[in-house]
């Protein structure tokens, strides 16, 4: 028995831990109590010394000390903020009017807004509820299947798992060894192309099922004019005119600029166009100009603020102005800004935000030392080389390897959330990834994508269970469950594009700077050129004739 033991210590750890998870037991205390009683075991089965144990101490201070997890309550705090603000409301009444007119109109203003609310907050909970209070209601008045209405809700609010500044994304790059800001940029396409895909599901809806998505009738667009006009030529003006100032910034300056990277040129001629339309309509208000109609003015207003924070905070992280971290503390600022601009900041709204936040960072710092315990103790009794046979050795090569563990993702994302899948499977195959010569950065992107299914599978997603909490009883948790399935084998399909076309995600691919040298030394033959005993002077040296040469491999 104990040679058993001994041989088999790891994967007997490993069920165990899986053992303790299915039993409900916290997952924190789960990942510390097993990993502390195998280390036990291991020391008394003579696989491990007492003194392994003594590292624990500072690998828990290095945790606290980790500036990279302090972006996680900076963009929880403005996430909450601004959820509580009545930004989300005012985006998705708004938006619902502009898309109005046309079928599906108001199910993509919610996959629009969701896009939006997952660029500012970065948290499911607040897109989620805030998303089916205001949008459900409206929905199912105006005749919106059930089903459909409860997926669009479900999926946009999982957009803030996937689109910066998405806490996954941060968990994977502290947990994979690399940069935020890095990870931030990778899955920045990903996470506007699984938007563009919901949309286009809910086009083949309007076109081959019409009545499941019904225009909004004429009573409810309450931002026409006077005379009965939409208003929408007047805001398409207004978006030419700021196109055309971005346009014609970019390529001003960049020419003057012919060193900036094209994403730094981008994002600044973004924040011109902007920043233009937004002046524009002060001027138009203040002056009493009649320039933009009341849509054109309502859009500019309730859109162009979260746009703005948005460039502040990740405009700033990709060009390299801050850290994610320097970032997040930005972006909690600017949302008080807005609160206070909006008159809807209070103590009672700062505090609320502030215990939730609270509540979130401490559940992921707990979860993280269970998980440091956990992992000291397998990688003590060689559990990180068992799991690197295990998967290195599976048939097909990194694509086998590829389809097995995001089939693990998948399959656990039933039972466990993204953070416990991050800090208790992400630290085990991302060696192994990385021996295999797959990029960690595009392997957390394509994880993450991944993971974000986590929400929405049936019948543990929690993006159900929040939008079940504010659901009327005339949804049925079936309608709600059903409503996900198409949008979970969606994000199915991103995975498997992602895996079959890699320039998905875009990894910068670093240029290698390794110089190589060639150190010669000519030093004279001892049978050509030795000078005569008498003439060989003590103090001389051989000739050393250094020099490089990149060309020879």
């Amino acid at each position: 028995m104990e040679l058993f033991l001994t041989a088999n210590l790891a994967p007997i750890m490993f069920g165990a831990l899986v053992i303790f998870l299915l039993s409900g037991f916290p997952v924190a205390f789960s990942l510390a109590a097993n990993g502390l009683f195998f280390g036990l075991v291991g020391i008394e089965l003579g696989l491990l010394n007492i003194e392994l144990l003594q590292a624990l101490p500072n690998r828990i201070f290095g945790i606290m000390a980790n500036d990279t997890l302090l972006a996680i309550p900076f963009f929880t705090f403005m996430g909450l903020v601004l959820e509580r603000s009545g930004m989300a409301e005012d985006l998705l009444d708004t938006i619902g009017q502009l898309f109005g007119p046309i079928r599906g109109g108001v199910a993509y203003a919610v996959i629009f807004v969701g896009a939006l609310l997952a660029a500012t907050t970065g948290v499911v909970a607040a897109s989620v509820i805030s998303m089916g209070l205001i949008s459900l209601p409206v929905m199912l008045r105006y005749g919106y299947d059930k089903r459909l209405a409860s997926g669009v809700i479900a999926a946009s609010g999982t957009l803030a798992q996937i689109i910066p500044p998405s806490l996954v994304l941060i968990v994977m790059a502290d947990q994979l060894g690399r940069s935020v800001g890095d990870m931030y940029k990778a899955a920045f396409v990903p996470g506007l192309l699984l938007t563009v895909m919901y949309a286009g599901f809910v086009l083949l809806i309007s076109i081959f099922r019409p009545k499941m998505v019904p225009a909004l009738p004429l009573e409810a667009r309450n931002l026409r004019e006077p005379n009965g006009d939409s208003g929408v030529r007047s805001l398409l003006a207004l978006l030419v005119g700021a196109t055309a100032a971005s346009y014609a910034f970019a390529r001003y300056y960049g020419a003057g600029h012919p060193a900036l990277a094209a994403d730094e040129l981008g994002i600044f001629s973004a924040g011109v166009g902007i920043v233009g339309a937004f002046l524009f309509a002060l001027l138009n208000r203040h002056l009493k100009l009649g320039l933009l109609s009341r849509m054109a003015e309502r859009v500019v207003f309730v859109m162009i603020p979260p746009l703005a924070l948005i460039f502040l905070v990740l405009g700033t992280i990709f060009v390299g102005l801050a850290t994610p971290t320097e970032g997040g503390g930005m972006g909690a600022a600017g949302a008080i800004i807005l609160a206070m601009l909006n008159g809807r900041l209070s103590w009672g709204l700062t505090k609320q935000a502030m215990h939730s936040t609270t509540r979130l960072a401490c559940f992921v710092i707990f979860i993280l030392i269970g998980s440091t315990v956990f992992s000291l103790v397998f990688r003590g009794v060689n559990g990180d080389l068992w799991v690197e046979h295990l998967l290195s050795s599976l048939p097909g090569g990194s694509t086998g390897f590829l389809i097995v563990v995001n089939l693990m993702f998948f399959l656990l994302a039933f039972f466990l959330d993204f953070f416990e899948l991050a800090f208790i499977l992400v630290p085990l195959v991302g060696p192994v990834a990385d021996k295999l010569g797959i990029d960690l950065i595009w392997f957390g992107v394509l994880l993450g994508v991944n993971m974000q299914t986590s929400f929405m599978h049936p019948p543990f997603g929690f993006a159900l269970f929040y939008l079940r909490s504010v659901a009327s009883k005339e949804v049925k948790t079936s309608d709600i469950y059903w409503g996900a399935i198409p949008f979970v084998l969606i994000q199915i399909i991103m995975v498997a594009l992602i895996i079959t076309f890699p320039r998905l995600v875009s990894v910068e691919k670093k240029v290698d700077m390794h110089e190589q040298l060639e150190l010669k030394i000519d030093t004279p033959s001892s049978e050509e050129s030795a000078p005569p005993p008498e003439q060989k002077q003590d103090d001389e040296a051989p000739q050393l004739n250094f020099s490089t040469d990149t060309d020879k491999k």
